[in-house]
């Protein structure tokens, strides 16, 4: 037992050190963006039913660091004020696949080819998705009455809390350092907090839990790694960066890097919520759009990065950087993330208590 214990803990140190200095870059240049890009920005070219709005979308959707529960009232936004059906669905597809600390973090621990193929495939996907909507769903859609905060309910996901990273009014006054690092390390990390932690825990996890025996039927049977994975993928809430723990988890285990990506494309494009808001929000035509983009597209480019890789001779195990020496910024990073990750899990806990 205690082996297991200690084999645990090393993956977990292991996997933090690969992501943490790029998950605090990261988190720090998405204060910068979010200071630096007004939504005004965002919601004024997405009105035409037309294929250059759905790319403009998907443009402004890839750096946003935007969980999957925060683009929710955001795309409505984008919605009410205009923008077509294609162009909203794309920024949903497209948003919480990949942001900024997301793309640091995917570069830190997978390298610069596996973060180009996530960030290209993503906006494919998210392209096709809003050209086939704008196409075969131009009826008009009932959205006058819909609010992403229901006056008679409690909150039922991080965007529609108090603290979610949907969040953007605030105070103005402070300078623009202070307000970067109060959107970087207060909203949007204390949004991202408890997945993040519970990735990292996962990641280490499947890395040292999964049995020999499985891992040859995965490893034997792409197909049933594909399968199991957007089944798991497609109703869980995962965001971007706190997927990538998991992925890692998976390759180190054996699992294809093909099936790895569809946990990366899937798991934060989709959870139960943006399911349940897209079907209000766009009609069912556009969620089966919706699900269908994501789910065949993350298998298509799945198997092609498998291809790739058996082309290539590249091992998905060597394709992730960790095991490598132990620097001091290295481990000021990870201390610093996995105190600001406790706290944020204490947090409501102190304030109940006072």
């Amino acid at each position: 037992m205690m082996e297991y214990m200690i084999e645990f803990f090393n993956a977990l140190f292991e996997l933090s050190n690969a992501m943490a200095p790029y998950i605090l870059f990261g988190l720090v240049f998405a204060g910068i963006l979010h200071e630096l890009v007004p939504e005004s920005l965002v919601t004024k070219h997405l009105g035409k039913e037309n294929i250059w709005s759905v790319v403009k979308s998907t443009l402004f959707g890839i750096p946003l660091p935007v969980c999957s529960c925060g683009v929710i009232p955001l795309a409505t936004s984008i919605k009410k004020s205009g923008a077509s059906k294609g162009a909203t669905l794309s920024f949903l597809i497209s948003t919480p696949i990949t942001g900024v600390d997301s793309i640091m973090a995917t570069y830190g621990i997978f390298g610069w080819i596996f973060t180009l193929y996530r960030a290209i495939t993503s906006m494919i996907i998210a392209m096709i998705a809003g050209i086939l909507t704008n196409i075969f769903d131009q009826e008009e859609t009932i959205t006058a009455k819909f609010s992403t905060i229901p006056q008679n309910k409690e909150p039922t996901s991080c965007c529609l809390a108090k603290t979610s990273c949907c969040a953007t009014t605030g105070a103005k006054k402070e300078n623009f350092v202070v307000r970067v690092f109060n959107y970087a390390f207060g909203t949007l990390l204390s949004d991202i907090a408890k997945p993040l932690l519970w990735g990292l825990l996962l990641g280490a996890l499947i890395t040292v839990a999964i049995p020999e025996n499985l891992n040859e039927i995965l490893v034997e049977y792409t197909w049933l790694s594909y399968v199991i994975v957007i089944v798991i993928a497609v109703p869980m809430y995962v965001c971007a960066t706190a997927s990538l723990p998991i992925a890692a988890g998976l390759m180190l285990s054996g699992v294809s890097a093909g099936a790895a990506f569809v946990f990366l494309s899937a798991g934060p494009a989709t959870n139960t919520v943006t399911i349940g808001v897209v079907k209000k929000m766009l009609g069912t035509r556009s969620l089966y759009i919706y699900l269908g983009s994501i789910v065949i597209g993350s298998i298509t480019f799945g198997l092609g990065l498998d291809y790739i890789f058996s082309i290539s001779e590249i091992d998905p195990k060597g394709l992730i950087i960790m095991g490598e020496e132990t620097t001091l910024f290295t481990m000021f990073s990870t201390v610093t993330l996995w105190g600001l990750l406790l706290w944020y899990l204490a947090k409501p806990y102190f304030l109940k208590n006072k």
